[in-house]
């Protein structure tokens, strides 16, 4: 393997895991306006922050050149707390009156 096709792939890994970062990034944004939601139980509130706190955190589960831990942690939080956003919501359609 010559130096051109190592860089390339560590070109591709990096692209792509700044994509990902970047996708992350905005679900959390998002997140954050699920989080001013009343109806969202403290529970899944502190898994999400929890989750964020180890993504920031130098203890990992697999060391820090490889992120997958760190994202898929985070991820699963998220996902715990849009579903929990999403069954304290009303049903669309529905008049809060």
């Amino acid at each position: 393997m010559d130096a051109t096709t190592v860089w390339l792939i560590v070109a591709v890994v990096a692209a792509g895991l700044a994509v990902t970062a970047a996708v992350l990034l905005v679900r959390v944004f998002a997140a954050r306006k699920l989080l001013r939601d009343a109806g969202i139980p403290l529970r899944d509130k502190a898994l999400f922050w929890a989750a964020v706190a180890y993504t920031i955190s130098p203890v990992d589960l697999i060391p820090d050149p490889v992120y997958l831990d760190d994202i898929g942690i985070l991820l699963l939080a998220l996902r715990s707390l849009h579903a929990a956003a999403s069954a304290a919501r009303p049903p669309k359609g529905l008049d809060a009156a």
